[in-house]
């Protein structure tokens, strides 16, 4: 199987020129299905830590990068939406969010912040024990109790050492958002009306910030709080 991808085909969301080049490095596999991109890309591309494969390869081999608190090997891992970058040796620390294009963009975070790293919950599970699993965007799971209040379209930060849940952000008027997908990628704003489409299609949610004012789908949306816009930066 080849380990190349043409560029003209990759996914929008992948921080890449389309048109310098005929190929670009395929993402392994991993979390965060067809949109994950790879850390060589990050690396080579975006950051311009490394020339080539190779050095991506021999930087990665010190064990000085850290995707959500492990430390990372491959070279064609995928990155994805609200993963957590760690550069130790340079003491820089970035989370990936969306900008308002829609493509993947890395936002520098402090030391602090890079403990633990957003998820949306895509929908839940009862699985047996009296435990309900959590199904969450990158293609990830957690088991919490079947009594908890967590929700689909909830928001929750899961610690990077022992998965624990450090906050939760509920889906409802009111709540901080931002936009992943859409003509509205990258935009933020509080939800603040939310249309209940009868039958099988898509809800819409009005969303206000300070320079902008929107309308979308709900699957296009993904709470966060003041502490993932940057704005504290």
């Amino acid at each position: 199987m080849s380990n190349h991808q043409k560029r003209l085909s990759v996914p929008k969301s992948w921080p890449v020129e389309r048109k310098t080049a005929t190929f670009t490095v395929k993402a392994g596999a991993g979390p965060h299905g067809r949109d994950g991109v790879p850390l060589l890309i990050i690396m080579r591309d975006v950051l311009g830590y490394a020339a080539s494969k190779k050095e991506a390869r021999y930087a990665l081999n010190q064990d000085a990068v850290l995707v959500n608190g492990q430390s990372v090997s491959d070279e064609q891992r995928p990155i994805g939406m609200f993963d957590i970058l760690a550069f130790t040796e340079r003491e820089e620390y970035y989370r990936v969010f969306p900008d308002e294009g829609g493509r993947l963009a890395l936002t520098p975070i402090d030391e602090d912040a890079a403990d633990g790293r957003l998820a949306k919950i895509e929908d839940k599970t009862n699985v047996p024990g009296g435990e309900t699993q959590l199904n969450l965007h990158d293609g990830s799971n957690l088991r919490v109790e079947s009594d908890s209040d967590y929700n689909t379209k909830d928001s929750i930060v899961l610690g990077n050492e022992d998965k624990d849940i450090l906050a939760h952000f509920p889906y409802e008027e009111g709540c901080l958002v931002t936009a992943v997908r859409g003509q509205h990628a990258g935009e933020i704003g509080e939800v603040t009306d939310i249309t209940v489409t009868p039958g099988s299609g898509s809800n819409t949610v009005a969303v206000e910030g300070d320079d902008t004012a929107f309308e979308t789908v709900e699957e296009y949306l993904v709470v966060i709080d003041e502490n993932f816009t940057g704005d504290d930066e």
